[in-house]
């Protein structure tokens, strides 16, 4: 049964905060910011943009300020645009005719977005240079997120990185650029976006309405405004809590406790979230700051009660703080693999914390408990 338009998400979107498109600002990339604007004033605009940066931090947000900024022919250096006109309307609309979104489509018969961007949607990219040219002027692509391509569609964007149309810009959106291929990275121009620091993040979220558990947030979201607000919108405080509730019976790890956190993985993804890629997240966060204590010490603040005495327990050295990242890495590439041959959720996430309870600094803990 195909799904109506209103009841597919939105994969570009985070859940509880409006789309980027509609964001009107961008909040804390100053730098990124004047870059780019340099070099479209000079006459030097590269045909492919690479905007990278920790996830949430605003680079969606430019990509879609820059389409703004340009189709609209705003000359502000800090690429605000009059949202009355026309042009901006229909970017808002989704119905610029000289603008391209390519993001992981829907599946009808699986009832759910596709992990990967496939190459039947960078065909679509091809048709949409090939039949604007005729029109003439500028036209622009933006790709959320490039490295969410699959290996086919990935090499048909190499073709067209190889020989762009005239007056194209893409505008490639990148989590994890490392995932990208070297060959499309070596034909951009990378625009690195920052994370903000712990008080600006919590100013931000404050004037968004987020008071009482701002200062959490901010420590969980790792500079990421983006973030910030998912996490809010989906309760992943709470996740992160009943997660570090959970390995604070380590040594022997609860199983009942464990089967509970792994279960809250399961349910299908939908406007408001998905349920598995919000456990995946908490438990990467979590991972990272265990590795980040064992170098330097319990993270203040804390984003959970008990964190900052559970870490010291679990990573007390930098040794325990490699055997956590290294942890992070692997669980976090397991993860993408088995969302993409959809393994039953909750079992993996179960698997994931029973494998984790048995490492080193878990097990060490035994002797100091």
């Amino acid at each position: 049964m195909k799904a109506a338009p209103d009841d597919i998400p939105e994969p570009d979107r985070v859940p509880g905060a409006p789309h980027p498109r509609m964001t009107p600002r961008v909040i804390g990339q100053d730098a990124a910011i004047a870059t780019f604007v340099e070099a479209a004033q000079g006459d030097r605009l590269h045909h492919a943009w690479l905007l990278t940066g920790p996830r949430g931090v605003g680079k969606a947000t430019l990509a879609w300020a820059i389409a703004r900024w340009l189709l609209t022919g705003s000359d502000s250096p800090t690429l605000s645009v009059d949202a009355s006109l026309p042009e901006a309307r229909r970017i808002a609309a989704l119905s610029e005719p000289r603008l391209m979104l390519i993001r992981r489509p829907w599946d009808d018969k699986a009832g759910r977005l596709r992990a990967e961007i496939t190459v039947d949607e960078i065909r679509r990219l091809l048709s949409f240079f090939h039949l604007s040219s005729a029109e003439g002027g500028r036209r622009i692509a933006i790709i959320d997120a490039a490295d969410e391509m699959n290996t086919a569609a990935a090499n048909a964007l190499l073709k067209v990185l190889e020989e762009p149309p005239a007056d194209a810009l893409i505008l490639m959106i990148a989590h994890q650029p490392a995932r990208l291929l070297p060959t499309i990275r070596s034909r951009c121009r990378t625009l690195r976006l920052s994370p903000l620091p712990p008080r600006r993040m919590a100013e931000i979220l404050s004037d968004l309405g987020i008071d009482e558990d701002a200062e959490p947030l901010a420590a969980l979201s790792d500079g990421s405004v983006g973030e910030a607000l998912r996490l809010a919108g989906q309760g992943g405080l709470d996740r992160y809590q009943q997660l570090v509730d959970l390995f604070a019976t380590l040594p022997r790890m609860d199983r009942l406790a464990a089967a509970g956190f792994a279960d809250g993985a399961a349910g299908r993804a939908g406007a408001e979230g998905d349920p598995f890629d919000l456990t995946i997240t908490v438990l990467d966060r979590f991972l990272t700051r265990l590795a980040r204590a064992g170098l330097m010490g319990p993270p203040l603040p804390q984003a959970a009660s008990g964190e900052g005495a559970l870490m010291a327990r679990l990573s007390p050295d930098d040794h325990a703080a490699r055997i956590w990242a290294e942890a992070q890495a692997r669980l976090s590439a397991r993860a993408r693999a088995g969302r993409a041959v959809n393994l039953d959720p909750a079992a993996l996430v179960m698997d994931m914390v029973l494998e984790l309870a048995q490492l080193p600094p878990a097990q060490a803990s035994l002797t100091k408990a």
